[in-house]
């Protein structure tokens, strides 16, 4: 690690401490000049790709699936903490797999499952997207196997 401040390229680490999101935060010392600095350090997680219905691929956009979230729990009693919470089990879940390529429709599961047990009406709301209801016959489908 080079020093920012003299370039000098040995640099001593005093404190280290792990922060939110996977981060850690290291304290630094050059041993040239004597400043202290503060460096991040974060875990490259390799990139997930989905494979759409159609067959194309993207890259797995958390934000993407946050929104479906946050549009099917709106006006209802879930927290921007718990939408958080299942967005990093199910990215957790999808990165344990060990393989780079998940389908659209493993992460479409998932996310239902986790909002069947958040909010019901949250997860008709996005099941009625996901598997795109065309009717009221399909959402009276959806109510007879919440009842059971």
């Amino acid at each position: 690690m080079n020093c920012p401040f003299c370039r000098h390229a040995e640099t001593q680490v005093i404190e280290t401490r792990e922060s939110a999101e996977d981060m850690t935060r290291r304290r630094r010392e050059c041993l040239k000049c004597e400043k202290r600095f503060t460096t991040y350090e974060r875990v490259e997680h390799t990139h997930l790709r989905v494979i759409k219905r159609d067959g194309n691929r993207e890259l797995f956009n958390r934000e993407k699936l946050k929104r479906g979230f946050l549009l099917a729990c709106e006006k209802r009693p879930v927290t921007s903490d718990q939408i958080d919470k299942i967005l990093d089990e199910i990215e957790g879940k999808l990165r344990s797999k060990g393989k780079p390529d998940v389908k659209s429709s493993e992460i479409g599961e998932l996310a239902m499952s986790k909002l069947k047990k958040l909010d019901s009406v949250a997860y008709i709301r996005f099941a009625s997207v996901y598997k795109k209801f065309e009717d009221a016959d399909d959402f009276k489908k959806v109510l007879s196997q919440l009842g059971k």
